[in-house]
């Protein structure tokens, strides 16, 4: 048996430093394999929204752990984006090159509509718009469908934008401008977000050198810029002589050696949970490296599949996706108003704005 609160506050906890959640549901379906958690961190800007993750892994708890660390992620980010939505997660147990089938989407889009509208899923790590069409079939509750069903379709669209726009303020906050023109900025992960980055990277005038685990992944930034520099791995990127480092794989390349070795003055990117522990962002601001915090510049993708709910139209989800650059702007600010890390300030800045908007809508309508 998994003792979920215990999980949460116990002091070894994978899960650190956080509220118990509103609600956290195990589904199990034996017929069609499913074997799904989904958690609920809080609802005090409005239902939670967050993606679906589909991945393989070693244990129930650690999925568990997961989900939980990645919900409240959510409720950070959808609440330094200024939506009105709270923060959610869900993570499905299993390999999805081989375990996804349509009876298994369709049985989690019932868990789902279960709850009522409290909980609204999207794409993530695993799983497509394709199958968020499917989860649908079953569930009202779904965002990231395909433009053919009304969506939005790749959400990466505006996850590489908005990381594009808060690497523009991070130059804005260093050298005084809004531009990566004649700057040097090494990616890490040219996949669906790390490669639409470049895109904007080299429009705007930058020096690019990318890695990736993946041959055709770099294959296909050099088919499209081939004036981009290559490098072997993480190792050698982190090492060189870089203006800014953009984590865009997986979570964690900010760990205790990569801020040893990093010549960056600035690191912003598009992975999730960049900072492999607490205590890195302190580690990074003793060093002078400016570190945009994920969950604000990679919010572009949410803001996307957010706008679905009420009719997607992407002027207007493009328009919100700018103001990522307002917003870091704003975060860089207080950070060094309170002689705090930014990733502190941007912490403070969302848990001000869940708690006031929740106030407000404690206040009873009458119906």
């Amino acid at each position: 048996m998994t003792d979920v609160f215990g999980l949460s506050h116990k002091d070894k906890s994978p899960v650190s430093g956080q509220a118990r959640h509103e609600q956290v549901v195990f589904c199990s379906d034996e017929h069609s394999g499913l074997h799904a958690i989904i958690a609920i961190y809080n609802t005090a800007l409005g239902p939670s929204l967050g993606g679906t993750r589909f991945y393989p892994y070693p244990s129930e708890q650690a999925a568990l752990a997961d989900v939980l660390n990645l919900s409240r992620a959510m409720a950070y980010k959808n609440a330094l984006a200024g939506l009105d939505l709270g923060g959610g997660k869900a993570v499905i147990i299993g390999d999805p090159a081989t375990d996804k089938s349509e009876a298994l989407l369709r049985v989690y889009g019932r868990f789902v509509q279960s709850l009522g509208g409290r909980y609204y899923t999207a794409c993530d790590v695993g799983t497509y718009s394709e199958d968020m069409d499917v989860v649908a079939r079953e569930s009202s509750y779904v965002t990231g469908r395909t433009p053919a069903h009304g969506g939005a379709g790749d959400s990466s669209i505006l996850t590489a934008y908005g990381v594009f726009q808060g690497m523009r303020a991070a130059a804005e906050h260093v050298y005084g401008a809004p531009t990566l023109r004649g700057r040097r900025v090494g990616v890490e992960g040219v996949g669906k977000v790390g490669h639409r980055l470049v895109d904007h990277l080299v429009a705007d005038g930058a020096e690019v050198v990318v890695c990736d685990v993946s041959e055709r992944a770099v294959e296909r930034v050099l088919r499209r810029h081939p004036e981009v520099a290559v490098v072997a791995d993480q190792l050698e990127l982190t090492g060189a002589d870089l203006d800014v480092y953009a984590p865009c794989a997986l979570g964690g390349a900010l760990d205790d050696d990569t801020v040893a070795r990093l010549r960056a003055g600035i690191v912003c990117g598009g992975a999730n949970n960049q900072l492999a522990h607490p205590g890195v962002e302190k580690e990074l601001a003793d060093r002078g490296v400016l570190y945009a915090p994920d969950y604000v510049v990679n919010s572009g993708g949410v803001i996307q599949v957010a706008d679905e709910i009420q009719g997607f139209d992407m002027d207007r989800a493009k328009a919100k996706a700018t103001q990522i650059y307002d917003t870091t702007l704003k975060i860089f600010a207080a950070a060094a108003e309170d002689g705090v890390p930014p990733a502190v300030a941007a912490d403070r800045l969302a848990e001000r704005r869940m708690s006031e908007v929740g106030r407000i809508r404690g206040i009873w309508l009458g119906h």
